[in-house]
């Protein structure tokens, strides 16, 4: 389908020569004054306009062009409307660029130019469209900075604006990548204590000897290198949410303290007589299978419970259908406006590798994929290969596609497997598949595989 442009002149034979010179790649509507071109765009809604600012009942006059800019883009601000100007009008011109025109061509028109300025009209023109309609996905399917329009996200969201009114704690299980924090930020955002901070730790990432300080704080002298009284995590997180990551790494004995202060409300610094009261609401996630853990002896059963009020299970995004192109594509605005680079896109096997690859690293590992791809193209397309996924699109793309290709893929597969298996040798690897020499023998013959190694 053609784009549509529409040629506003009061000149017939002007009218009809642009329509010969531009009709075999746009679909063209013409009109002769200010009323017909706005009934023509309001019905039609052309992306670009070319408009020459001499119509009547004053075509000696810009007065009524202006008039007729004006009002074609009140209907609509993102028309690209190109002014056909002659020489006494050039200044006019110029100045109605800043009333909102997308530029102008001087008269005589030379086609040439005309097309080429035409093309960058329409092609500013579609990548705004995009953009808008990348913006409105985004906004109508971002949840406290969280995207997805799948089943299962929605589920999310609608289970982060139930909790979130409630002081209940709440543990999120996912595999790493998936946005546990962010889901526990939201939870924040939403809940009462929004005004306090939000303070996290990840249990895995600090050494043991030196959790205990960072969760409880310790007292001056408390332990070598202790010169002041410090404030611990829990204690940092009063009036606001705590938010305990990788908690199944938590060691058994601070399992025992983190216990108490959930029952108590109250800590006791490092080295500290002290009890200290903190009101705090506490958030937990893991990537790991407390379950299991649970069942070694590796996690306190009675933690478990205290902690698991509200089970928040966050997909993969290989489970959330239709997902990873949306944040891929979100990702790809943002960075390509980081590094000045608006305009990039994503090459359509970049796009088929997105859809077939698994992310084993969810949506983080989408995002730095994204991010690196962004900064190392070289073009203004995002290809496979910079995305380092590029065996994913030639995989793709011969990939079977119709039955017979496929059974006579995985015998092929199966046939060379058994021959490596066995050096070549005909025989073993029959008896390997099951079947007799001279049935391995035809399968090679059909699917043209030479005999290789020696022997039978």
């Amino acid at each position: 389908m053609k784009p549509r442009l529409l040629i506003i002149d009061d000149d017939e034979e002007i009218r009809s020569q642009m329509k010969w010179g531009l009709a075999e790649e746009y679909d063209i509507d013409l009109a002769e004054n200010r009323t017909s071109a706005l009934e023509s765009f309001k019905e039609h809604r052309q992306a670009v306009v070319l408009l020459d600012l001499g119509l009547p009942p004053h075509p000696g006059e810009p007065t009524e062009g202006l008039a007729a800019l004006s009002e074609l883009l009140a209907v609509d601000p993102n028309v690209k409307v190109i002014i056909i100007t002659g020489q006494s009008e050039r200044q006019v011109a110029i100045n109605s660029v800043g009333q909102g025109a997308f530029g102008f061509i001087a008269k005589p028109v030379d086609i040439a130019e005309l097309k080429v300025s035409l093309k960058h009209a329409f092609y500013l023109s579609e990548l705004e469209q995009d953009y808008r309609e990348l913006q409105r996905a985004i906004k109508a399917d971002l949840f406290e900075h969280m995207l997805g329009s799948s089943p299962q996200m929605r589920d999310v969201f609608a289970s982060i604006r139930k909790v979130a009114g409630t002081e209940a704690p709440v543990l999120i299980l996912g595999e790493s990548g998936t946005g546990k924090e962010m889901a526990a930020l939201a939870i924040h955002r939403r809940s009462a204590c929004n005004a306090g901070p939000f303070i996290a730790i990840n249990c895995g990432a600090i050494p043991e000897n030196l959790l205990e300080s960072e969760l409880f704080g310790h007292e001056k002298g408390a332990f070598t290198g202790a010169h002041a009284q410090r404030a611990g995590r829990i204690e940092s997180a009063a009036g606001g949410t705590l938010f305990l990551d990788e908690i199944g790494e938590l060691p058994l004995n601070l399992q025992v303290k983190l216990l108490r202060f959930l029952q108590e409300q109250t800590i006791e610094r490092v080295g500290g007589r002290k009890e200290i009261r903190v009101d705090t609401r506490v958030i937990a996630a893991t990537n790991s299978d407390l379950t299991r853990a649970l069942k070694e002896g590796k996690f306190r059963e009675d933690l478990y419970y205290r902690l698991a009020v509200v089970v928040l299970r966050l997909p993969a995004l290989r489970e959330r259908a239709g997902d990873v192109h949306l944040l891929a594509q979100a990702f790809l605005k943002k960075f390509g406006s980081e590094n000045d680079k608006q305009r990039i896109k994503f090459a359509s096997g970049a796009l088929l590798a997105i859809e077939k690859y698994s992310w084993p690293g969810n949506v983080r590992e989408l995002e730095n994929r994204v991010r690196r791809a962004v900064i190392m193209c070289e073009g203004a397309q995002v290809t496979s290969s910079d995305l380092e996924l590029q065996e994913l699109e030639a995989a793709a793309a011969a990939a079977p596609r119709t039955l017979k290709e496929a059974r006579e893929a995985l015998e092929r597969d199966m046939v060379l497997r058994a021959l490596r298996r066995h050096n070549g040798k005909i025989a073993p690897a029959a008896a390997d598949l099951g079947i007799s020499r001279p049935t391995f023998y035809e399968l090679m013959e059909k699917l043209g595989i030479q005999k290789q190694g020696e022997g039978e």
